[in-house]
């Protein structure tokens, strides 16, 4: 006991645990909660890829049926002409 206090000693002895303990704690508490939020950036960084792989297949398979619909929509002789048309 360093200096006579009006506090039973137990007392400051348990306060001083407590402190000793939070600041023993905060690196792992800290290490963890940068590792939540970056585990979290990730998910969602993989998630909006698949989703934008998804919109721009959608787009490539309607482009590709408005080209081969243009293309049959002509008859057999101007077959040529449509495909300078959709690609020209």
């Amino acid at each position: 006991m360093a200096f006579p206090t009006a506090v039973n000693s137990q007392i400051t002895d348990s306060v001083t645990q407590v402190n000793t303990e939070v600041l023993g704690n905060s690196p792992a508490v800290a290490s963890g909660n940068l590792f939540i939020g970056t585990s979290q950036a990730l998910a969602n960084a993989a998630h909006n890829a698949t989703t934008n792989q998804q919109l721009a297949v959608t787009s490539q398979q309607a482009a590709t049926t408005l080209g081969i619909t243009n293309i049959f929509s002509l008859g057999a002789a101007s077959t040529g002409d449509a495909a300078s048309k959709v690609f020209g």
